[in-house]
């Protein structure tokens, strides 16, 4: 998917002078991006709006700006969906103050709900997504809303069932996630 979004950049002319990663999900699809886009003018900014899986605070909020100068930059701006697209119109406005000289938004999915609609994206979906950067932060979020130690792995393994993490990744993350709960 990444590749098919590079080409479409490439296909378009933009030759971005900086990609903008945004926290926590947009990093890992961003430095894939660097490379392909060879590019390694890569700076990262973080949003906040998810509290947990389905649970957001009322708006985004910025808690980390730009970490490097976009004054007059073609920019490229990467996420790993739009899904609401209310963290993207912020990040996007925030970019838009400083004033960079273009903006282009660069996502793999998009929701059709989404209010923010990337200049480039790989797949439209209803469906709930779990990269395999967050696995565990699924995982743990998840599990832990189970009470009782002895259907946590069942009820979680349960939970995931059509979230494409087979079952046996699933225990192994929760050993993981059983060790950190132990310190």
């Amino acid at each position: 998917m990444l590749l098919d979004l590079a080409q479409q950049i490439k296909k378009d002319w933009y030759k971005p002078e900086i990609i903008v990663g945004v926290s926590r999900g947009g990093w890992p699809p961003a430095r894939v991006m660097s490379d392909l886009l060879q590019n390694p003018n890569l700076a990262n900014m973080k949003v906040e709006f998810y509290k947990d899986i389905g649970v957001r605070n009322k708006k985004p909020r910025i808690t980390q700006p730009v970490t490097m100068e976009v004054v007059g930059k073609r920019v490229l701006v990467v996420d790993d969906v739009s899904d609401t697209g209310h963290s993207l119109r912020v990040v996007a406005d925030h970019l838009q103050r400083k004033p960079v000289k273009e903006l282009r938004v660069c996502t793999i999915y998009m929701k059709p709900q989404s209010i923010y609609r990337p200049d480039y994206y790989s797949q439209t979906t209803r469906k709930w997504i779990i990269f395999p950067w967050e696995r565990l932060e699924a995982v743990h979020l998840i599990s832990k809303r189970f009470e009782d130690n002895r259907t946590r792995v069942s009820s979680t393994v349960r939970a995931l069932k059509d979230s494409g993490i087979r079952a046996g990744l699933v225990r192994q993350l929760l050993k993981i996630d059983a060790l950190d709960r132990k310190d």
